[in-house]
């Protein structure tokens, strides 16, 4: 049984939190294989995706092979109003973004690049992924090296 006190806490989080995911039915997209295939150095890469519900693309890609870490957290605005509840609101210039870990030599960028189409972002919605909308949801890749 869930006491009244932690029912409080979780309905406090759901209520706060990004929409409901995509639901079974929604329209796919298989995006295209990439012209130019990565070419990594060994060792550990990582990558930025900003696409949406940041909790919706840690989940996609953390269940990757190849994928070491998914972390949440922001990309934009300013450290000093990088809080959930302020850039919920939409308004700080930070968008929700997932820095990946990875091993090229179990999944390339490319790859990643590709399931990110496909699966995570429409980079033709602005401001918008799913049925989440507002500024903090808009698509972007950020790029860390020349690769």
């Amino acid at each position: 049984m869930i006491r009244p006190a932690l029912l409080a806490v979780i309905a406090s989080f759901a209520l706060t939190s990004c929409q409901q995911p995509a639901v079974a039915g929604e329209a796919t997209f298989d995006a295209p294989a990439a012209q130019r295939i990565a070419s990594e150095k060994p060792g550990l890469k990582t990558a930025v995706f900003v696409g949406g519900c940041f909790w919706g693309v840690e989940a996609v890609f953390s269940h990757m092979k190849g994928v070491t870490s998914a972390v949440s957290g922001y990309h934009g605005g300013s450290r000093a109003n990088a809080t959930y509840a302020r850039v919920t609101r939409g308004n700080t210039g930070h968008a929700e973004a997932v820095r990946v870990t990875y091993d090229p030599s179990r999944v390339r960028y490319d790859q990643l690049l590709r399931v990110f189409f496909s699966v995570v972002a429409d980079p033709t919605l602005k401001n918008r992924q799913g049925p989440d909308s507002g500024t903090q949801y808009r698509a972007a890749l950020v790029p860390l090296n020349a690769e």
